[in-house]
């Protein structure tokens, strides 16, 4: 058990079935497009001080320079979160900028306890890129925390992704995984911060989204403990390949009701 309260390990999007395994026709897809929207933080800007970086393949990262039908409302886009610990932004990754700080964070024994990416850089470059290669339902993001990238992030369609086969899915279910990639960043309760930032930005930024899932492998007592502790709502237990997880829910519901009665 990593000495963390982060999540530390990768779901089913990226397990024994890829996120991107579950193919959908060209029609679907477009029809999902459709119904998403632009996202109220669409047309913002970048990620202020952090680096540009090189311009390989980011065509599906969610990022402003995407083309139409963004699956995810235009993730690259959605301008900075405010958080009791600073600000952070999530910047689409670009394999040929951050595969090294990646291929470091996934070697954490802490880490590779849970993502299983742990190995050469190869190994973290294919995962990586398996979400550049698909239609645009995964995107992978540093959380860069005031000009910082410290954090490894996925937001995902879960209604689109393998994990809907194994609890009842509703249309824009967003999915999220977290790592926390410093040894210095972890258990002082940051993930859970963290957590509940990117959950409410998840909400903000995709109208059509009611609900942020997550699915932490039930022996990572920490991590279910960050997600409880961001907002989150435990809803089942769920046997997903290659582990049984807790299936956690923020609602926009009871959070809009909760925000209503303590502004």
């Amino acid at each position: 058990m990593p000495p963390t309260d982060e999540s530390t390990e990768p779901g089913t999007g990226t397990d024994c079935e890829d996120t991107l395994d579950l193919r959908l026709s060209d029609e679907l897809i477009a029809l999902f497009a459709e119904g998403a929207g632009s996202g109220e933080g669409a047309g913002k800007g970048g990620p202020g001080g952090f680096p540009p970086g090189t311009t390989d393949r980011t065509s599906n990262t969610g990022d402003t320079t995407s083309g139409s039908g963004d699956l995810l409302d235009r993730v690259g886009g959605w301008g900075p979160a405010k958080t009791p610990a600073g600000v952070l932004q999530l910047v689409p990754v670009r394999p040929g900028r951050d595969l090294a700080l990646l291929h470091r964070w996934m070697n954490d024994p802490a880490v590779a306890e849970f993502w299983e990416l742990a190995g050469p850089a190869s190994v973290v470059e294919d995962h990586v890129l398996r979400q550049f290669d698909g239609d645009g339902r995964s995107v992978p993001c540093l959380g860069v925390l005031d000009g910082t990238p410290m954090s490894y992030w996925e937001i995902y369609r879960a209604d689109l992704d393998p994990l809907a086969r194994h609890y009842p899915a509703r249309p824009h279910d967003t999915g999220i995984h977290l790592l926390v990639g410093g040894v210095a960043d972890r258990g002082r309760g940051l993930g859970s911060t963290l957590l509940r930032a990117v959950a409410d930005h998840v909400l903000d930024n995709r109208p059509s989204c009611a609900r942020v899932v997550a699915e932490p492998d039930l022996r990572n007592t920490p991590s279910v403990s960050a997600f409880l502790s961001a907002g989150f709502r435990f809803s089942a237990e769920v046997d997903l390949p290659g582990k049984r997880a807790a299936l956690m829910i923020r609602d926009r519901a009871l959070r809009d009701l909760l925000q209503s009665r303590h502004p």
